[in-house]
């Protein structure tokens, strides 16, 4: 869930810098890039001596690495000192479209309606709930905006009020490094409870005493799942599962029946549920099914049966249901079946209704399903290419479904929709300050065709009055294209000053990502995950050939694996870009890959495949690009990352950079921006988000030659 919501954020703040231009403005010398040591580290992998000569860039507590990382601030700060007043107003302007004092649709739980507000000047959204009606006086649950006082990063994961409305838990991280601390506070007072459970990575309540929590390993991988009756000591709580191999990260939930408590074991390509019921937890978890080869299957709840999501019979899934009395695969019994071309990818379990959301060649559906007469049908969007998905809805016993929709030109808007008469209600759409016309906006998908022939989409969004038919214009192209992650489409206010200075958006659907189901996936990792690559160039050279844009008015753009996609383009083609902007990337694979004691490390030899294996490490090794930095001209970068990022370590573009700047034959300029105090997303601040945003933007327009 953290990749796709910083994917989400990712796509509103994507740079590079025009080193003339930029320095034109500064009139003065350029400033001498930081030169980082070298230290040679030697390590031996399949009798091949690899060395890495800023090995001790990990050392986050030495006082010379702190002293590096600065003097690279610095470096970036000097050359971007003359377009200071342009990011201020970028800054101004993208402010000026958002409604700084809002609130969130609020949802129906237990009584109370719950909902998210914030107010112009705070950083950070206030928590709260009204009882019985929206007309009740408010009752503020947690304000971040208290917590983060004297705190440079403030996020939290876990909220979950207890069944008798007294109670929140919450888990708090003050670093960046998702390192979340649970607290629980009496909502009657405001006291926090004595209650000091510690480091958690989730928790939920199964009644109104008792909670179950997971913490992780020295790798941060959930493995142990506790529980914990309020008033006792840690020491007490119990351990209900551990999941000891490493390949695997432990979750739990409770149904939305509130019938049942699902633990899951799951790995990238396999999944194992336990199942019990809440009013009996000190019972032991009951098996439904025990993994097997590459089988995922997702449980849920309703009445005496289960409902599963199961690849069993083809990667796109189907559901099946099974008694919850013997759940065993012989006593399945077909409910949707499989479909060429459609992955079925969530499932919501209502009273009378049963939700899907599917992804139809490309295409997001939702399907409602009658529970009692199995007639079902879909909801109908008004646009060709949009994004929409099942919000989140805690009440079982409802007709109600609420949903969000997007898309390129069109607002994110919230929906309750009745599953009985097909009627629907716009709650919100988010405002857009002034005077924001879609109508004079496009977007339009075209394909590149690669090698192997297959279509790869292109998604593109920009003015109409802009945009010139057969003349190449300024191009922002983002892709990411890992983990089975889709690049949806959405609306995103900052764009516009990208937008209505010329510049056109674009997204590249590549193989990797999960735009096209599982197979699209599957044809974009392990020893297939050079597709991806050459898919992004793929587009990026039709986008060229039909003038869409041109080489020197490209910019590409992608953050954490979709970092590592811009590395490896970068050493492949570095002449088809005229620059490249990475967030947080993924680029030093084999060092990363080799090291079982860093986050994510084991759990993804799955996904790029294990460097253990001779013939996987040649395969990694070859497309690594800290590996296959050569001495040649490479196009601008910008390279960004976070000191307290927990999932690319921020030594990974920290060597790159080191290591790059001593082997490109170029003048153009090579930045490094860290952020001290954030963690993978950036900055948690709203306005301090913002003003990033701005900096990003200077550069994008100022690469194109826009200076105002």
């Amino acid at each position: 869930m953290k990749k796709l919501l910083f994917m989400l954020a990712l796509y509103g703040a994507l740079i590079s810098l025009g080193h003339t231009e930029i320095m034109a403005q500064v009139n003065q010398p350029t400033p001498a890039p930081p030169t980082a040591k070298k230290l040679a580290r030697n390590q031996t992998v399949h009798g091949e001596t690899l060395n890495d000569d800023y090995f001790w860039l990990r050392e986050k507590t030495d006082k010379e690495v702190i002293s590096y990382l600065e003097a690279e601030n610095a470096y970036t700060d000097a050359l971007m000192k003359g377009t200071e007043a342009f990011q201020e107003k970028l800054y101004q302007e993208m402010l000026g479209r958002i409604k700084q004092t809002d609130a969130n649709v609020p949802y129906r739980q237990d009584g109370y309606y719950y909902y998210s507000r914030t107010e112009t000047g705070k950083q950070y959204p206030i928590f709260a709930r009204k009882k019985g009606s929206l007309t009740a006086p408010e009752e503020i649950t947690l304000d971040l905006n208290e917590l983060a006082k004297g705190q440079k990063y403030t996020a939290i994961a876990t909220y979950a009020v207890s069944d008798d409305t007294n109670l929140l838990a919450y888990s708090h991280d003050t670093t960046g490094f998702r390192e979340y601390f649970l607290r629980i506070k009496d909502l009657r007072t405001g006291k926090l409870l004595p209650d000091d459970i510690g480091k958690v990575s989730g928790a939920f309540w199964a009644d109104a005493k008792t909670l179950f929590y997971i913490t992780e390993d020295a790798a941060k991988r959930p493995h142990r799942l506790y529980r914990h009756t309020l008033g006792d000591p840690k020491e007490k709580d119990a351990l209900v599962y551990e999941e000891k191999d490493k390949l695997y990260r432990l979750g739990a939930r409770r149904s939305r029946s509130r019938q049942y408590i699902f633990i899951a074991s799951a790995s990238s390509n396999n999944t194992e549920y336990r199942y019990l019921r809440p009013d009996r937890p000190a019972e032991p978890f009951k098996l439904i099914l025990a993994r097997a080869g590459e089988h995922e299957y997702y449980p849920d709840h309703h009445g005496d049966q289960f409902y599963i999501l199961t690849n069993d019979k083809g990667r796109g899934f189907r559901v099946v249901t099974a008694p919850v009395a013997d759940p065993r695969p012989e006593n399945w019994k077909e409910f949707i079946p499989h479909r060429k071309g459609v992955t079925l990818e969530s499932q919501s379990i209502f009273a009378n209704h049963y939700v899907v959301s599917e992804r139809d060649q490309g295409l997001q559906k939702v399907r409602v399903v009658d529970v009692k007469t199995n007639a079902s049908h879909y909801l109908e969007f008004p646009e060709p290419v949009y994004s929409a998905f099942v919000n989140f809805t805690p009440e079982f016993d409802t007709t109600t479904l609420r949903f969000s929709y997007q898309s390129f030109t069109t607002p994110s808007s919230v929906y309750d929709y009745d599953m009985r008469t097909r009627k629907r209600e716009l709650l919100k759409q988010t405002e857009v300050l002034g005077g924001y016309d879609a109508s004079r906006y496009a977007a339009e998908r075209t394909f590149a065709v690669a090698s192997d022939g297959v279509r790869i989409p292109v998604s593109l969004y920009y003015r109409k009055d802009l945009r010139k038919a057969g003349t190449p214009q300024a191009m922002l192209l983002n892709a990411y294209g890992s983990y089975g992650i889709p690049s949806n489409v959405g609306f995103n206010s900052n764009r516009l000053s990208l937008i209505d200075r010329g510049v056109v958006l674009a997204i590249a659907h590549i193989r990797g990502g999960g735009d096209l189901g599982k197979e699209w996936h599957d044809e974009g990792k392990m020893m297939k995950k050079k597709n991806t690559f050459t898919d992004f160039i793929t587009a990026a050279e039709h986008l060229i050939k039909e003038k869409y844009t041109a080489k020197d008015k490209l910019v590409i753009t992608g953050g954490s694996a979709g970092g590592l996609l811009m590395g490896a383009v970068a050493n492949m083609r570095p002449d088809l870009f005229k620059a490249i902007v990475t967030y947080v990337p993924f680029v030093d694979v084999i060092n990363t890959m080799m090291d079982a004691s860093l986050p994510l490390t084991v759990q993804e030899y799955l996904e790029w495949g294990n460097p253990n294996d001779k013939e996987a490490y040649a395969y990694m090794k070859s497309y690594s690009p800290y590996d296959n930095l050569e001495a040649k001209e490479y196009p601008s970068m910008l390279v960004k990352t976070s000191l307290n990022d927990s999932q690319v370590m921020y030594w990974e573009p920290a060597k790159y950079v080191a290591k790059l700047r001593t082997m490109k034959k170029d003048k153009n300029p090579l930045l490094l921006k860290i952020n001290m105090g954030a963690g993978h997303g950036g900055s948690s601040g709203r306005y301090d988000a913002l003003r990033e945003t701005a900096f990003d933007y200077a550069f994008i327009l100022q690469q194109f030659g826009i200076a105002n």
